[in-house]
């Protein structure tokens, strides 16, 4: 049995990137965080949402924001989740049936994160804390590991908005780094039936895309202004 009472921190809740968000998508987060198991994890929440009366875009959001960190397995658990004080008892606390999930992650400063990246909460001048940024150990992402047939492989970790944002200022593009990591977040960074494998190289892919449709727009409207003359 879970236990009755949850606590939230005004550290979180009441920061301007918390608040900035919609209402329902900050209903959301108490209601996902109410009904969490003793180590922060949910495992319905998309199911939790249509009862609150709250969509998936709401969803999205708490991730993109880093206020909840969704597995492939459509587990979520609340990032900040020890940072609001929900620390139970050894004789009332029930470890979570999510196991798996839970050994993929590690604990800074209260704040939980996917093994391999680093996770610093900004902080304004009042000590808030504001938006996570993810720092990636760049020595752990570029690490090799071995499979079981004795052939290196590159472990896939998801990229920031900046990196994203880096990537694009180098060659030049006109990709928004946002609306690239928000929709891949949204498909948990599965391209079509595969898990992605090489973020810079969907990124070219965007990039090609937008290069083609912008053409296009252009062709369409040479054709247009040739008709009407």
């Amino acid at each position: 049995m879970l236990a009755a009472k949850r606590m939230f921190s005004l550290a979180v809740a009441d920061t301007d990137l918390f608040l900035e968000m919609p209402s329902s998508t900050q209903a959301l987060y108490f209601h996902l965080g109410l009904r969490a198991d003793d180590d922060g994890f949910v495992s319905s929440p998309k199911k939790i949402a249509k009862i609150c009366g709250c969509g998936e875009d709401d969803l999205k959001i708490l991730a993109s924001k880093h206020f909840i960190l969704p597995f492939e397995s459509g587990v979520v658990v609340i990032t900040h989740w020890l940072l609001n004080n929900n620390r139970i008892k050894s004789d009332r606390y029930k470890q979570t049936l999510y196991i798996a999930e839970k050994s993929m992650l590690e604990v800074e400063n209260g704040v939980y994160m996917f093994t391999g990246s680093r996770m610093y909460p900004e902080r304004n001048q009042n000590g808030d804390i504001t938006e996570p940024q993810i720092r990636l150990d760049k020595s752990r992402e570029e690490k090799n590991r071995v499979n079981n047939n004795g052939r290196k492989t590159s472990r896939f970790t998801p990229p920031t908005v900046e990196e994203v944002q880096e990537y694009c200022s180098e060659r030049g593009n006109a990709v928004d780094a946002q609306s690239f990591v928000d929709f891949y977040i949204s498909k948990d960074w599965y391209i079509g039936k595969n898990k992605m494998k090489d973020w810079k190289a969907a990124v070219r892919t965007w990039e090609k895309n937008q290069r083609q449709k912008n053409k296009k727009s252009k062709d369409d409207e040479g054709l247009e202004g040739w008709l009407n003359a």
